[in-house]
């Protein structure tokens, strides 16, 4: 997310928060694609991270030098978190530009119409970065996970938010700082048109959500070496907090919809409460005690819509509800597995033909089955089974779903080429049963004699 909200609306009762969900709804459309993705800088000269303030001891500029020309560049507006500025916002197509803890630089894509359109705002970015960081010696990883540094080499960035999370984390989960400071995700956003399409949606998506990250998987190195694990990022998941991760087996349940999600969402510990410009650290509270003006840490406050817009934000599910729901089971990759993603979900969410087949094969999937993929998948990727299937031979059922969903919706570029163009790179990963991640190792073996240097110029956006 990359900027908190404001809004000082006072919320009445418990079935604002189910209304402000089910304003998500889009019963006539048009259904549209958000594409998100994180990436990693670093300085050419010697693989380091960069910081914020950058490297004054040796003349370098950081990440502030880098969105403060961007912003002059753009014409985006600016982010600020006291004073600090860290990110960038476009108010005519809802784009906007921000840092995550340990410096990824992200870009929340625009809502769009097709896969296309993300392509073109994913050149549009890159060009608008390439002038800037080529003045600054910095690039960036396509990597899901920093290959070489250990948590304590990696920079903090300045956002209020990011220091209340770090002191919280070790609280809850073995490895929550590694996903703040180490990992780089990317995700897909679609839209439903009612409660029962969320329902339908969200259920396949968790049932599916294994299987991306076996497509994607692509974090296998950790401080210099092998981590042991496909994609280290997925696994990193599993070790940072319960109370807001993980597969929400309640989604299968009878009685399944926006209600039920805020039960789960009001259960999720806080992290923080903003008011004007500073964030109160309030983790582990009870929102449902700022709800009735009964939180210890704030007396007599009570929640606001933004309150609730941003607690949705500090849940961490395989698939996240908002006002529209988010696919956050990948890895990233390089670009071209970026609109690979956007891809596969425009695939098979926006064409009733294609989720119905595809819900067909993983519907007999039960609690067990969905948790024993997501734990057994970061570390075997499309070698993980599932009722006496893998879930590569399960890929090679469901791309083609895709494949026939994207030429039925018959999105054109201006070649005459529709979207199927994009999932060539999942294609040959289901046909090889070969991971990025699995290609990145053999090189490590091969010809990169057993050392992570040369990822940084070989696995580089």
């Amino acid at each position: 997310m990359a900027r908190d909200l404001v809004d000082h609306q006072i919320i009445a009762s418990r079935d604002e928060l189910v209304g402000w969900l089910e304003a998500g709804c889009k019963p006539d459309g048009p259904f549209r694609i958000g594409t998100e993705h994180e990436k990693i800088p670093f300085y050419r000269a010697d693989c380091s991270p960069a910081p914020y303030e950058g490297r004054p001891d040796v003349g370098r500029e950081g990440v502030h030098a880098l969105l403060e020309e961007l912003s002059l560049t753009s014409g985006w507006e600016r982010i600020e978190d006291s004073g600090a500025l860290i990110g960038l916002y476009d108010p005519a197509g809802g784009a906007a530009i921000s840092i995550e803890p340990g410096g990824q630089f992200e870009l929340s894509g625009a809502p769009v119409e097709d896969v296309h359109q993300t392509r073109a705002e994913l050149v549009a970015h890159f060009a608008a970065l390439a002038p800037i960081i080529d003045r600054l010696g910095v690039d960036f990883l396509d990597l899901g996970m920093s290959p070489l540094w250990r948590r304590e080499d990696t920079p903090v960035m300045p956002k209020q938010r990011y220091r209340i999370m770090a002191r919280y984390m070790p609280k809850v989960g073995r490895l929550g700082l590694d996903m703040m400071f180490r990992t780089s995700t990317v995700q897909t956003n679609i839209d439903f048109a009612s409660e029962a399409d969320m329902v339908a949606k969200m259920r396949l998506a968790l049932s599916l959500q294994p299987l991306f990250t076996a497509l994607f998987a692509n974090s296998p190195f950790t401080d210099g070496k092998p981590n042991g694990f496909l994609s280290m990022r997925s696994h990193i998941w599993t070790e940072t907090d319960p109370d807001r991760t993980g597969m929400l087996p309640f989604v299968f349940e009878p009685g399944m919809g926006f209600d039920r999600y805020v039960d789960y969402a009001l259960d999720a510990p806080m992290y923080f409460v903003k008011r004007g410009d500073h964030y109160h650290d309030v983790a582990g509270a009870s929102f449902r005690d700022l709800l009735v003006g009964r939180l210890p840490q704030l007396p007599a406050e009570r929640a606001t819509i933004s309150d609730w817009a941003n607690h949705l934000s500090t849940i961490f599910p395989e698939v996240r509800l908002k006002r529209y729901m988010e696919m956050r089971g990948a890895d990233v990759g390089p670009r071209e597995h970026i609109l690979a993603f956007a891809a596969l979900c425009a695939g098979l969410f926006y064409d009733r033909e294609a989720s119905a087949a595809a819900w067909d094969l993983v519907k007999g999937f039960d609690a067990h089955d969905r948790d024993a993929m997501r734990k057994a998948v970061p570390r075997e990727a499309l070698a993980t089974k599932v009722r006496g299937r893998s879930l590569r031979d399960i890929a090679l059922d469901i791309l083609p779903l895709a494949r026939a969903g994207l030429a039925r919706r018959n999105r054109l570029d201006p070649a005459g080429q529709d979207e199927t163009q994009y999932l060539a790179v999942l294609e040959e990963i289901a046909e090889t049963g070969e991971t990025l991640a699995q290609k990145r190792l053999a090189l490590y073996h091969g010809r990169w004699n057993e050392s992570v240097l040369p990822a940084f110029r070989e696995c580089i956006f």
